[in-house]
């Protein structure tokens, strides 16, 4: 489309935010009282908690529990608006964005559309893979750990039937060893109780770290406590090993050892969402904006970015912050101050990262917990760091009535040792052929 899209002008200077994640979301909320307008472009209508992504994946949250509509929101914010469209690329001339529903004019722009799956140039591992970075990928693999034990009820051949009983995780981050810990959990005590024609000692779970650690910038001893639990729970931890390839039935490492899944989860790494129209000059390894120390893109006065697609280089951290959710929500909040004194031909302040620590739960009554308070970081670990994680995780999620769901069916769960979302709605990776199978049982 090549007209303008249809947004009511208010007189008064646009700003424009694309992408509602922790960021861009936070940044609508601190401009509530600016004298501005805030116009947020964003291909979903709901901003996503992607911290318990996880847990959708392995039937333990409702998806609803965990996504929040803008609207709803911010839907006491007058100065609000909100459009779904996917953004195509931006004229930082003309001032204008350009979107599936039309050009949207600016004044300010903020872009805050995070980061994506990074494969690292890998189009096999593209095409058969599993990620974890959205409702969707969430969902897709929910339904496909559910549709490889009903497709293993009806297979009489031992490798055909360990295919899909095994599952290879790829990335030893908070990611991946919070859905090895939650596959271990479902394997003792959920999934036998649903598929009691199966023996559930053939399941293998398979986690494949390229470092020498789990859980890379948290400390030795979270690294270290996280690797016992899981071996603990029966998860075989792959460290300093790589996968070189997977064609969707057989994991190659380099150290040559073979493994054999049909699902193999993808949580390796990220690599930043840019959009075209900006220099090239500005845009870092990573596709990462360059920006100063007011999230200002370089090279460019009212063009800003912010959370996982900005790279503020600094002594600390000299490939810019960590791509989590403290410094966006910090970089946003402090984004809508400055831009409040810049109206207002105010001094703008710098950003200065508060790092509150890091977490990660590896199953029932276990997880990891670095917690930075008043200048010293706190150590915790087993029943007392998991308490703090469910805590600090409900706290963090937006609306009351996801707060409510969530808290319920984790007491649930806790008190039943049961998942009770385990069903198949949607899209899942495709079922065997018949051709593949060798020998299939006689019902």
């Amino acid at each position: 489309m090549e007209g303008l899209t249809k947004i009511d002008d208010l007189g008064k200077p646009r700003v424009v935010i694309v992408g509602g994640g922790f960021g861009g979301l936070e940044l609508a909320k601190a401009l509530a009282d600016a004298p501005v307008q805030v116009v947020l472009i964003d291909k979903q209508n709901y901003h996503t908690f992607q911290p318990l992504l996880y847990q959708v994946a392995s039937a333990g949250l409702n998806e609803g529990d965990i996504v929040s509509p803008f609207r709803k929101i911010l839907s006491k914010q007058e100065n609000f608006y909100f459009r779904l469209a996917e953004v195509q690329g931006v004229d930082p001339v003309a001032q204008v964005v350009e979107t599936t529903i039309g050009r949207v004019r600016y004044d300010y722009l903020v872009l805050a559309t995070g980061a994506t799956t990074n494969y690292f140039g890998d189009e096999q591992m593209a095409q058969n893979a599993i990620a974890i970075k959205s409702v969707d990928d969430a969902i897709e693999l929910r339904n496909t750990v559910l549709s490889n034990f009903e497709q293993a009820l009806q297979l009489g051949d031992r490798e055909q039937l360990n295919s899909l009983l095994d599952f290879v995780i790829v990335g030893g981050g908070p990611t991946g060893v919070e859905i090895a810990g939650a596959l271990s959990e479902l394997r003792t005590h959920v999934f036998p109780k649903d598929f009691r024609e199966l023996d559930f000692k053939q399941m293998d779970i398979h986690l494949v770290q390229s470092g020498p650690v789990l859980l890379k910038g948290m400390s030795a001893n979270a690294s270290q406590q996280a690797l016992e639990s899981l071996q603990k729970f029966g998860v075989q931890v792959w460290l300093d090993a790589r996968v070189k390839s997977y064609d969707g039935y057989t994991v190659t490492l380099n150290t040559g050892q073979q493994l054999i899944t049909r699902t193999l989860i993808w949580a390796a790494g990220v690599t930043g969402a840019p959009i075209a129209g900006l220099r090239p000059d500005c845009l870092l390894p990573g596709n990462r904006y360059a920006v100063d120390e007011h999230n200002r893109v370089q090279g460019y006065e009212n063009v800003f970015a912010i959370g996982d697609i900005a790279a503020m280089r600094t002594a600390a951290h000299p490939e810019g912050h960590p791509m989590v959710a403290q410094p966006a929500l910090q970089q946003g909040r402090l984004l809508g101050e400055n831009l409040v004194r810049l109206l207002a031909q105010q001094a703008l302040q710098p950003f200065h990262y508060q790092d509150k620590g890091a977490m990660a739960t590896i199953g029932r009554n276990h997880a990891v917990a670095d917690i930075k308070l008043f200048d010293k970081v706190y150590h915790l670990q087993g029943f007392l760091a998991w308490l703090a994680w469910g805590v600090v995780h409900v706290v963090s999620l937006i609306g009351f009535r996801n707060r409510l769901m969530v808290l319920l069916n984790w007491t649930w769960s806790y008190l039943s040792h049961d998942k009770g979302l385990r069903y198949i709605i949607g899209k899942a990776k495709p079922p065997l052929q018949e051709a593949e199978v060798e020998e299939k049982a006689i019902v």
